[in-house]
């Protein structure tokens, strides 16, 4: 018994020893600070990596809906176009208006002294000018994607299954990505993207496919 409570005490000390500094940035590594790093990454993994997700969603199911209406490259490009530029800055106010609310609730917890961490974490992590500048750059940077594969093929068909193949391909990788640095399984979070991205574009396809043969809408002009 008393062999136990030696090894127990002497665990102890040697964790709060400040005369060790190699076991200090062991104890700096573990599983605490892991869970902190995990959460550090929300901010900017949700702005960046969903984000992109979106803009490819966003734009190419845009593209593809207007090519249920119209064989012309010029309207599905100028669809994309208006879709990515629009998105983008939604997709930044959004963002912006999200996190600035997070930040006026952290702020408010420290002035309170809700906050007992010490002083080096008094900032609060929030900040919705680098989530809303993020969001912006990866949504644009998805929808630039489908909207660069369509650019540049004049028969419908084949314009259409490019758009469809490069935007599956963009939201495997998203996806994967976004679920390795979440610390997922990397294939859930592909196919459970990829399978999203397919519903969206194939909905919004049927429904303007729909409506342009029940309206008779026909936007195929010359080009």
């Amino acid at each position: 018994m008393n062999s136990v409570v030696h090894v127990v005490t002497t665990s102890a000390e040697n964790t709060a020893n400040p005369a060790n500094p190699a076991q200090n940035k062991d104890l700096e590594l573990g599983k605490p600070d892991d869970t902190i790093d995990y959460m550090q990454r929300a901010q900017w993994l949700r702005a960046s990596v969903l984000g992109a997700n979106d803009g490819l969603v966003s734009v190419a199911s845009l593209m593809i809906g207007v090519g249920a209406a119209s064989s012309t490259v010029k309207a599905m490009l100028v669809s994309g176009l208006a879709g990515l530029i629009a998105g983008a800055c939604s997709m930044a106010i959004g963002e912006f208006v999200s996190v600035y609310a997070q930040y006026d609730i952290e702020r408010t917890m420290i002035e309170k002294g809700n906050e007992d961490d010490g002083d080096e974490n008094k900032e609060p992590l929030a900040n919705p000018w680098l989530a809303a500048g993020a969001s912006a750059l990866s949504f644009s940077i998805g929808g630039l994607l489908p909207l660069l594969a369509g650019a540049f093929i004049k028969a419908w068909g084949v314009r259409l299954g490019v758009v469809c193949a490069v935007t599956s391909l963009g939201l495997a990788v998203f996806g994967a990505i976004g679920a390795l640095l979440g610390g997922a399984k990397p294939y859930k979070g592909a196919l459970r993207v990829l399978i999203g991205g397919w519903l969206a574009m194939l909905v919004t396809y049927g429904i303007l496919k729909f409506f342009s043969a029940f309206l008779h809408v026909n936007l195929s002009s010359s080009g």
